[in-house]
């Protein structure tokens, strides 16, 4: 189970972005992000001693819950003008977006993976003025050839204008 943790928890962290550019209606600047989902509840615990020395190390780890990831998201002011969602190219994850339709405070797209993640997923979200989001997404697939079903609830709260030492989510994701 441990070599399937990682892309279990990156097909969990693989939405952070599309709720984070897909519609034109969030404020720049540093966002915090919550994820739950059951992926990340069945994930095996790192111990924080372990946790502690990838830190160290360098490694951005993001705060774990009992069902879920908590972590800081920053919006430049690019992203936030945009009304499109992220260009995703197949060689970053495996997966590329499509259908993506968005109406007023709402916004849905699908998510079509080929590769570690094989698989079809759907997100749909709503804005809620420009300093809160709700979304769900699911995926259907297999993970390194191993069958998965997920169901994922992300929330997203404005903290502030300034993202200090956060990059920008856009320059995680490799434009075409």
């Amino acid at each position: 189970m441990r070599n399937a943790a990682f892309p279990v928890l990156l097909l969990s962290l693989l939405a952070v972005p599309f709720a984070a550019q897909a519609a034109g209606q969030m404020k720049s600047g540093l966002w915090e992000m919550t994820i739950k989902s059951d992926a990340i509840r069945k994930m095996p615990k790192i111990p924080p001693e372990q946790l502690e020395q990838m830190r160290r190390l360098g490694v951005d780890i993001p705060h774990m819950t009992s069902d879920g990831v908590v972590t800081k998201v920053c919006i430049s002011p690019a992203m936030a003008a945009r009304d499109e969602p992220p260009v995703m190219s197949e060689s970053n994850s495996g997966c590329k977006t499509r259908n993506y339709t968005h109406d007023g405070d709402s916004y849905t797209l699908d998510l079509i993976c080929s590769g570690m993640l094989n698989g079809e997923g759907k997100a749909q979200g709503r804005f809620s003025g420009g300093e809160h989001f709700s979304s769900t997404y699911d995926f259907n697939g297999t993970v390194q050839g191993r069958p998965v079903t997920q169901h994922q609830e992300t929330s997203g709260r404005w903290l502030g204008s300034d993202c200090g030492d956060v990059k920008p989510a856009d320059q995680l994701m490799r434009k075409k």
